[in-house]
């Protein structure tokens, strides 16, 4: 692959910890307070961090830089840590400052950079000994789904950070002072909850036209691994971001957070077809399991059936009865053909164009699935799922006309296959835009019994929530959709500044915003957003700038008719974002 110039970056949760009177202690005792702080990060720091998902970017002397994935992870795990210390306290025992940033990152191979990271190397020194200081971002983000409530320490101006800063601060001993102690949280293994990531099977049939029908294989796996509860498995977006890459599967464990990664190879000729595949601990790099299928294509199916079968077994996984019964079954499929013609649409749709005449091609290959299978349920549901786009992106000359052929397809999906998760995803789509809403949250709850690890599923979810008026209740499944599928979180990100923009918390919303803006460049209502919260925050010529970006890249947008087909159960709801655009002076 050819060399790349462009920055690497995105949002992370950055933690900054730092050893309290280490130059000190390494003047009294130097060969002491060496192995006293390698004795802390073995036993205590390190752990906790695993624990709660965290990466230690690198160490610097006495200090430690560690990202994380999720801001609340950065915060529970810094409490950890510092009631950890407390409760283990001895003289001259290591103590610690932490600070946390939630912002962007410059990647550049395993390390990171940037304002994220310095404002949180800034914060770190603010912290009282043995105690966290947070941005007001990291504290509006975490909100009341952690068991403290920081101290406001004012705004404060930092080194080479331009803007001042409000703090929030916590110590443990205001546990105490709380009246409700909270016990420190000891060492752990990291999660034994089994954990898996699928990486695109090799197409080895010699003719690169065929790679559709490997990664359709790999999807349908991914799906069948997605229903069961007891298993987190990583979506296809991340899972293919590997494809076609030289990588070390310990890099992968690391990067997805896995313990396991399966990977294989698919040769079709004619009617035959040979399967590899191979199952891999992602922490030692050691094979756990290997089997070779020679089939006909026809059985193509039971093929994909004893590999999740394998792959369960292997990994020791606790099936219920009805996942048991969940994982046998092709969904109503009677044709090959058919489900040949819908992995081609499904690709189609899965690719990085998104356009009306892509979405034309994906059109055509659903009918004729549906042509061969009249009772191929998923086809329906695909078929529904690019009507559904011609609704939402204007690709219709009759709008109206498409979201009701969409509903109708999506029920008929559901119909001919009531157990496939993603024809209930797809209902619960067509039924919030056609303002059905208990049947659109019956749909996704559906979805997500079938399929638990399902992330367009957890987004619906999420989303529905939002339009609801209950935006705080759909974080938790936007942030899991996100952990589930890193590398497909641009529309994620869309959902999650949304549920914080109407909760009230700008700031947070801004961050989740501009890394979706940078994602998808061409977005306009993740734009129209952007430019709301900044309103709120005053930073009325930031918001400008962001709606003149908005009105180069759709110079016909209108925010009205844009929040009129927004699936709110209170229409009033969106009251809350045209006042932001209204302060910085922006029509609504």
């Amino acid at each position: 692959m050819a060399e790349s110039n462009e920055i690497n970056r995105r949002l992370a949760a950055i933690l900054a910890a730092d050893v309290v009177g280490y130059s000190r202690m390494m003047g009294a005792d130097e060969a002491g307070t060496l192995t006293s702080l390698k004795r802390h990060r073995e036993s205590v720091f390190n752990p906790i961090v695993a624990v709660h998902k965290g990466r230690v970017v690198k160490l610097i002397g006495d200090g430690t830089l560690v990202e994380f994935g999720s801001v609340v992870d950065a915060v529970k795990c810094a409490l950890a840590i510092q009631r950890a210390v407390k409760s283990e306290a001895q003289p001259n025992s290591i103590v610690l400052r932490i600070g946390i940033n939630l912002g962007d990152v410059i990647i550049d191979g395993d390390d990171i950079y940037g304002d994220g990271v310095n404002v949180a190397a800034r914060l770190e020194p603010l912290a009282s000994p043995g105690g966290v200081c947070v941005a007001s971002i990291v504290n509006e983000s975490v909100g009341s789904r952690i068991d403290v409530r920081f101290t406001d320490g004012g705004e404060v101006t930092v080194k080479n950070i331009e803007r001042p800063i409000r703090v929030w601060k916590w110590h443990p001993e205001s546990d105490a002072v709380s009246g409700q102690p909270v016990e420190a949280q000891p060492a752990r293994a990291p999660s034994e909850q089994p954990s898996i990531a699928v990486l695109p099977f090799d197409n080895m049939s010699g003719d690169p036209e065929q790679a559709y029908f490997s990664d359709g294989i790999t999807e349908d796996i991914i799906t069948d691994l997605s229903k069961i509860a007891g298993l987190m498995v990583i979506a296809r977006n991340s899972s293919f971001a590997y494809k076609g890459k030289s990588f070390d599967i310990r890099t992968v464990g690391r990067e997805l957070g896995v313990r396991s990664v399966l990977e294989g190879s698919i040769r079709r000729a004619g009617n035959r077809v040979r399967i590899t595949a191979q199952l891999i601990n992602a922490e030692t790099g050691g094979h756990v399991w290997a089997d070779r299928y020679d089939r006909d294509l026809t059985d193509i199916f039971e093929v994909q059936d004893e590999v999740t079968r394998q792959i369960v077994d292997a990994l020791k996984v606790a099936l219920t009865p009805a996942e048991k019964a969940r994982m046998s079954g092709d969904g109503g499929i009677a044709s090959v053909e058919a489900h040949d013609c819908f992995l081609k649409g499904r690709e189609i749709m899965s690719g990085l164009i998104k356009s009306r005449e892509a979405y034309e091609k994906a059109r055509e290959q659903f009918e004729r699935a549906i042509q061969l299978d009249p009772g191929y349920g998923a086809a329906y549901a695909g078929l529904a799922a690019v009507y559904g786009f011609y609704y939402n992106n204007r690709w219709s000359d009759d709008p109206s006309a498409s979201l009701r052929r969409a509903d109708e397809l999506a029920l008929q999906a559901v119909a001919l296959a009531p157990n496939d998760p993603y024809s209930h995803y797809v209902l619960s789509y067509t039924a919030g835009y056609s303002r059905d809403f208990p049947r659109s949250k019956a749909a996704v709850d559906k979805a997500l019994e079938l399929s638990p690890n399902y992330p367009d599923a957890l987004v619906s979810r999420g989303a529905r929530a939002i339009y609801s008026g209950n935006a705080a209740e759909g974080i938790p499944s936007i942030e899991l959709a996100i952990r589930l599928d890193p590398a497909g979180a641009s529309q994620s990100l869309h959902f999650l500044g949304f549920a914080h923009l109407m909760i009230g918390n700008y700031e947070t919303a801004a961050a989740h915003f501009r890394e979706r803006v940078r994602l998808s460049p061409q977005t306009d209502l993740s734009r129209a957003l952007l430019a709301s919260a900044l309103g709120h925050l005053g930073r009325v010529e930031e918001a400008r700038q962001i709606w003149r970006e908005l009105m180069n890249i759709n110079p016909a947008y209108s925010f009205t008719a844009h929040m009129n087909r927004q699936p709110f159960v209170d229409s009033m709801e969106s009251d809350k974002i045209a006042a932001g655009l209204a302060k910085a002076g922006l029509p609504d």
